[in-house]
């Protein structure tokens, strides 16, 4: 799930006001382009069934011609959202900040206000890792018990958008088999961390998203 809304909330250098915007593909016009529009989320069991694993992708769309200048931007904070009692309100947080070439990442840890405001958790840091560059071996690391990596990758998102407007317009009543990937050949900016199922708390199902949230 992601979310739209607005916040205010404390970062790094003191309080400031953050817009938290998120989105699929290409349909949320006040991102459309920018460096916190989400793509994808995903959250799923790690092949070591004692862990968890969340990803997060922004910046959809990148061209491959262009995709050695991608970055994340500094601005913007990734946070995942943990609800492990069934409340529908996030019980623990877990932050991406990227900074000078690495990606920091802070949690699980609980959030200091729910809803509408939050505190980057620095006292609380998992660990850290050298962002991926274009064409370069993944870089990932492991620290504190979770394996982290933030950089590009292929876009995983299948959708073929020319038949879907095809069927908008009226002009076809189901999609091809297997269609053609619109986003074939294009990439996004990943962030995933795995981390014990230990850490996050609860005994039951857990409900997640993901929400940016720029300067």
């Amino acid at each position: 799930m992601e979310k739209s809304k607005i916040l205010l909330g404390l970062a790094l250098t003191g309080v400031l006001a953050i817009t938290l915007i998120a989105a699929d593909h290409i349909d949320a016009p006040a991102v459309a382009g920018g460096k916190s529009d989400v793509t994808d989320f995903y959250a799923f069991q790690g092949a070591n069934t004692n862990n968890m694993v969340f990803v997060a992708n922004v910046q959809g769309l990148i061209s491959p011609t262009a995709s050695a200048t991608a970055s994340f931007d500094e601005n913007v904070m990734v946070e995942f959202n943990i609800d492990n009692d069934g409340d529908f309100e996030e019980d623990l947080v877990i932050q991406a900040i990227p900074r000078n070439g690495k990606m920091y990442f802070f949690g699980p840890v609980a959030p200091g206000t729910v809803g509408t405001s939050s505190t980057v958790k620095t006292e609380n840091a998992l660990g850290s890792v050298d962002i991926t560059s274009y064409g370069s071996t993944a870089l990932v690391a492991s620290q504190n018990g979770a394996s982290m990596f933030a950089g590009l990758r292929d876009d995983p998102f299948f959708f073929d958008f020319g038949q879907y407007s095809e069927i908008i317009a009226g002009n076809a009543t189901s999609f091809n088999n297997p269609g053609n990937d619109t986003f074939a050949g294009s990439n996004v900016m990943s962030i995933v961390v795995e981390l014990p199922k230990s850490l996050l708390g609860g005994s039951g199902a857990l409900n997640t998203w993901v929400e940016t949230k720029k300067k």
